[in-house]
């Protein structure tokens, strides 16, 4: 074995191995620059996209606002007038024709214990409602002329929008109350001496116009006249044709059951019992079902949005693939490039989510102002639609993320 064997064989110190090239961290920060690039570059193509978006956000909060701020108006409406209020009606026959209220069926429901108000109005039939004598009689315009208690107003909760209500000292006289919808179809805007109309071809002065009466919308095209002077100038029976209670809140369904055998006891199945809140509640039952309707059209338009962003999104992956080129040329991995079209696509999507709950709010303020509601926009409407646009942009983004993410450098920039 020769020296220089021995030498070779002898241990040396260790070479420094090389280091490993790690690619540079993209921060939070750094992630909103590159993924704002594409928005920058091609600001109406993005407007564009994320209008598609916007579109249906808006639609939807939009929809939940409008819809939550009519409920709103119902419930304070059903607070104010109560939900305690029942009405008696005639029926029909078992001949079938038109059943008539006993002259004595307003006492008797007053008589029921848990019962706190009744009254009632008349219908007075043949008595048309004219402006003026020079009226064709076929043109009545759907009103009715009805003989009225003084205590209607307070047993109805209706309102007065000008004038007085009939009281003990003017029901005996040629006095009248409209409805809102009768003064609108007269013409007539304030009540007072110098205002009269011709009921039944008698001149009556309109003291009172009412607003309108949620809870009895028959009032609202009525012209409503006092119960003597009903009978002593117009040839009224005295026969009540709707009477209205009022009961204690917890007895409201026993006094509902009564009331027909009580109104009538020789004929009770001739006789109709409501409630007219339950007509309201129905109401909103009602729009919440086509509340629910235009809710899926929203999340269609919104779908159609989604569709939108990822045609951007492969579009813009098509036009950029020298830029990817170069920057996997440059060291950027394929996470990175892959976490760049994911933020862009969600920034877009962002955007859009952000103006279309910011339009959906202002819609619903706008109508909600204009028909005098409460406005209610609920937060998990706009927090929801904001989370929809980003799951959508995300879902929509994956797709052309992914493709440029595969590029290779070489690939990519010869494609250019």
């Amino acid at each position: 074995m020769t020296a220089g064997t021995l030498r070779a064989d002898r241990p040396g110190p260790e070479r420094p191995r090389p280091a490993r090239l790690r690619p540079a961290r993209l921060g939070p920060g750094d992630v909103l620059k590159v993924g704002a690039v594409g928005l920058r570059t091609r600001p109406m193509r993005a407007f564009l996209s994320a209008l598609g978006i916007a579109i249906g956000i808006a639609a939807m909060v939009a929809v939940v606002g409008v819809s939550s701020s009519s409920r709103a108006d119902l419930d304070r409406a059903l607070a104010a007038l109560g939900t305690n209020l029942l009405t008696v009606t005639p029926g029909s026959t078992l001949t079938g024709g038109q059943a008539q209220l006993p002259l004595e069926a307003e006492a008797m429901v007053g008589r029921i214990r848990p019962v706190e108000e009744v009254s009632a109005i008349g219908l007075l039939d043949g008595a048309k409602v004219y402006r003026n004598g020079k009226i064709p009689k076929a043109q009545t315009n759907g009103l009715a002329a009805y003989a009225a208690r003084t205590d209607l107003r307070a047993a109805t909760g209706a309102r007065l929008r000008s004038g007085v209500w009939l009281t003990a000292a003017t029901q005996d006289f040629p006095a009248v109350v409209l409805g809102s919808s009768a003064a609108d179809r007269l013409g007539i805007g304030h009540a007072g001496t110098d205002v009269q109309v011709l009921i039944g071809g008698k001149w009556f002065t309109v003291v009172g116009i009412l607003e309108p009466a949620p809870l009895a919308p028959e009032l609202d095209s009525a012209a409503l006249v006092g119960w003597p002077a009903a009978q002593a100038r117009l040839g009224f029976d005295g026969h009540a044709t709707t009477i209205y209670t009022r009961s204690q809140d917890a007895s409201v369904e026993q006094v509902r059951e009564v009331l027909g055998a009580t109104a009538n006891p020789e004929a009770p199945n001739e006789v109709q019992v409501s409630r007219p809140s339950d007509a309201l509640a129905a109401k909103k039952a009602a729009g919440e079902a086509f509340t629910g309707l235009l809710l899926g059209v929203g999340a269609v338009a919104l779908l159609v949005g989604g569709v939108g962003v990822a045609n951007t999104m492969v579009i813009s992956v098509l036009e950029r693939r020298a830029e990817i080129g170069l920057r996997r040329s440059l060291g950027a991995t394929r996470g990175q490039v892959r976490t760049q079209f994911l933020a862009e696509s969600l920034l877009l999507s962002a955007l859009g989510g952000l103006g279309g709950a910011a339009i959906g709010a202002l819609v619903t303020g706008g109508y909600a102002v204009y028909q005098g509601w409460p406005i209610v926009i609920p937060a998990w409407a706009v927090l929801g639609g904001v989370a929809a646009t980003l799951v959508i942009g995300a879902v929509a983004g994956l797709y052309p993320a992914i493709r440029a993410s595969r590029l290779s450098p070489t690939e990519a920039l010869a494609a250019t």
